[in-house]
């Protein structure tokens, strides 16, 4: 019996604690071929595309959640979901196979979800990021760009609030994220200011490979401003 490269899992609702299943890529089937100056992964065969199924969305109640959410729900908190997103939810599924826009919507809800729930500045930092990659695929640019730009404004809560402590986001990417999406957004002062923090940073970092992309973004930038100056 020939094997396919999804699979279903299990999951309990965060929110209801509702049973569901949710479609995943098996991971011996996900070819990485190399990741672009964002992080995006590009993946050999677009089909076999796990970013599609990182978010599980709850067909009861309407919560949608990653593995990134934190299981602990202020007093409140709750409450606020069933006004906000249950009263509103239709009951539809995302547990199937699914498109590109289906995962923008599930990422959208995701997004939604976090903010109600009060989830960290990372983790709604790495939603809006998803999304912007998605519609990198879908070639709109203009919406990418959108959502870049609020994926960086939460990257530089982020790194604010420290809630890079305790996760597997160092303070070397996350400052370098702010600088990239800067750079991606047309932000130039803000790229080259952040860029210029993480080469600081070259002394204490255990990630030399972010440093050289950091030095190289940077020259990148330096040389077109001394062009478009000269001309």
């Amino acid at each position: 019996m020939e094997v396919g490269a999804t699979y279903v899992k299990k999951v309990d609702c965060l929110n209801c604690k509702e049973k569901f299943t949710t479609t995943k890529i098996r991971s011996r089937f996900v070819r990485v071929i190399k990741h672009e100056a964002d992080f995006k992964p590009v993946y050999s065969d677009a089909r076999i595309n796990p970013i599609l199924y990182n978010v599980a969305v709850c067909p009861k109640c309407g919560f949608a959640f990653t593995d990134e959410f934190s299981n602990y729900f202020a007093p409140g908190v709750k409450d606020e979901i069933a006004q906000k997103i249950t009263s509103l939810w239709s009951g539809r599924s995302f547990g199937e196979e699914r498109t590109i826009d289906e995962a923008i919507e599930s990422y959208k809800l995701g997004f939604l979800s976090a903010n109600v729930k009060k989830e960290k500045s990372l983790t709604m930092a790495g939603i809006m990021l998803r999304i912007a990659w998605l519609y990198d695929e879908m070639e709109n640019l203009e919406s990418a760009k959108r959502f870049r730009k609020v994926s960086r404004n939460l990257y530089t809560d982020a790194y604010t609030a420290g809630d890079h402590a305790g996760t597997q986001m160092s303070e070397t990417r996350v400052l370098y994220l702010m600088a990239e999406l800067s750079h991606q957004i047309g932000d130039e002062e803000a790229a080259i200011r952040n860029f210029s923090r993480v080469i600081e940073n070259q002394r204490t970092s255990t990630e030399p490979h972010i440093i050289e992309m950091a030095k190289e973004r940077w020259q990148e930038i330096r040389e077109q401003r001394e062009k478009s100056v000269q001309s």
